[in-house]
């Protein structure tokens, strides 16, 4: 029988808030120099308090209520023991019995719990030493834990994603791995049955492809450890990039190790007392949701795919809406759009990542109205698409500078149709004694002898006329 993977996630992401989770000190991911976002309480001076960061509450609660969750009517904060040098108070101010948000779905997924709590000192090592960035210590953290539902790698990268997607559309974290900003743990477990086997979590997870390659290498391993008859050790693993394999960190503690208490020094909370925490008012705060405008995507007529693609950044998302705004939410070219946008436009990007583009909305609905008018050929198109990516401009103007203007009149393009026929008298006679292939490299002369300035039908159509008289 095949082993069965089951894998839990717990992702934590710094909050976007002025100032830190229990103090007034500045919440900046950008400082560069250390230890200058600190003061007495994040320092854990003696006989400081803290006070709680009511934005960062909101923010979890609009989490909560964008994936389904129950927003809590009752929560409090608790100490969470530590005993490492990034932690100055030897304790966390997390939550443990009453989390803010209980249950929900995100991406087919079951959460367990959304709950707030402060960040960590930030620590380097060397040979010579380590240092401790206090820079760090106290930024509100949310921490979101999923129920142990899912069961391959790849289930667990489109989670993460999405949630990035949603933390950034609900403007509550940047979630940047690479800064640290979002960082992800997997708890692993392999068995021939439905229970649960020996849970291994593991760290240092900074981007959604170790997410996945990490989780696939972690169950091939315990699976090749138990065919060896080897136990699997309840413990915490650290991800290697470089050798692609996972290691050991340390054995894992349990909720016990952690001595969980109220903290004593900040008050219950009872939200729905606090008139912007109230369940409507955080409700009607949301924006419209990633998986809200995939489908309004597709119920104009999108590609799951495209709709996907469009919807996948929130830039990606606000341009287009401004080109549907521009186009008047016109099905047809809206169609159009997306599909330039999807192929060119995407193909451009991933060539070119660190240029910008001077693309404007309003040029690239210019753009998809022409063609929807036949003004221009699909090929026109594209040459003066990668024009107003590169340097901007008009696309009419472009279209008459560069003679890409399509023309849709016959007696206009008559003659060039009359020249080609003379030029290739041996493919002519081809057609008219039946054979069809001949007509296409007639038409494809026509359109090189008009410089693509015939439209394709038109094209056909007139020679088709002009050769059987």
């Amino acid at each position: 029988m095949a082993y069965r993977p089951t894998i839990g996630l717990e992702i934590h992401a710094e909050l976007k808030t002025r100032t830190k989770m229990f103090c007034d000190s500045a919440n900046n991911p950008d400082e560069e120099h250390p230890n200058v976002n600190v003061c007495p309480v994040c320092l854990a001076h003696p006989g400081t308090l803290p006070t709680i960061n009511k934005e960062a509450v909101r923010h979890v609660l609009r989490v909560g209520s964008s994936v389904d969750g129950t927003l809590a009517d009752y929560t409090e904060f608790d100490r969470k023991s530590y005993f490492y040098p990034d932690i100055p108070k030897g304790y966390q101010i997390s939550q443990y019995e009453y989390p803010l948000v209980a249950g929900g779905k995100l991406s087919g997924v079951d959460i367990t719990r959304v709950h707030l709590e402060e960040d960590t000192a930030r620590s380097s090592h060397s040979k010579d030493g380590s240092l401790v960035d206090f820079n760090r210590a106290g930024v509100p953290l949310m921490e979101l834990v999923t129920e142990p539902v899912i069961h391959d790698a790849e289930t667990a990268g489109k989670f993460a994603r999405e949630l990035q997607l949603l933390l950034r559309t609900l403007g509550a974290s940047e979630a940047n791995l690479e800064k640290g900003e979002m960082r992800i743990e997997a708890n692993i477990s392999v068995s021939k049955d439905d229970t649960f086997g020996t849970k291994v979590e593991v760290k240092n997870l900074n981007s959604f492809r170790s997410v996945e390659r990490a989780i696939d290498f972690e169950i091939k391993r315990q699976v090749e450890a138990l065919e060896k008859g080897e136990a699997i050790v309840q413990e915490t693993r650290g991800w290697d990039e470089n050798k692609q394999q996972t290691f050991h960190q340390r054995f894992k503690e349990g909720s016990a190790d952690y001595r969980y208490f109220p903290e004593p020094d900040l008050p219950k909370l009872i939200t729905s007392e606090i008139p912007e925490f109230a369940n409507t008012v955080i409700e009607t705060s949301l924006p419209e949701l990633p998986w809200d405008k995939r489908a309004r995507y597709e119920n104009i007529g999108l590609k799951s795919s495209d709709a996907a693609y469009l919807a996948e950044t929130i830039e990606r998302g606000i341009f287009f809406d401004t080109v549907l705004s521009e186009l008047q939410n016109d099905a047809a070219l809206a169609l159009i759009a997306a599909n330039y946008f999807v192929s060119d436009v995407a193909g451009w990007l991933a060539k070119n990542p660190s240029a910008e583009s001077k693309l404007s909305s309003g040029a690239f609905a210019t753009l998809v109205r022409m063609i929807a008018a036949d003004t221009i050929s699909s090929r026109g198109a594209k040459d003066i698409l990668l024009v107003l990516l590169e340097e901007g401009g008009e696309p009419e103007t472009l279209a008459k500078e560069k003679g890409l203007t399509q023309v849709s009149d016959p007696e206009a393009l008559r003659a060039s149709i009359q020249g080609v026929i003379v030029e290739h008298p041996a493919a002519a006679a081809e057609y008219r004694a039946g054979k069809e292939a001949s007509l296409q490299f007639l038409i494809g002369m026509a359109m090189k002898a008009t410089k693509g300035a015939g439209k394709p039908a038109l094209i056909r159509e007139l020679l088709v006329e002009e050769l059987v008289k």
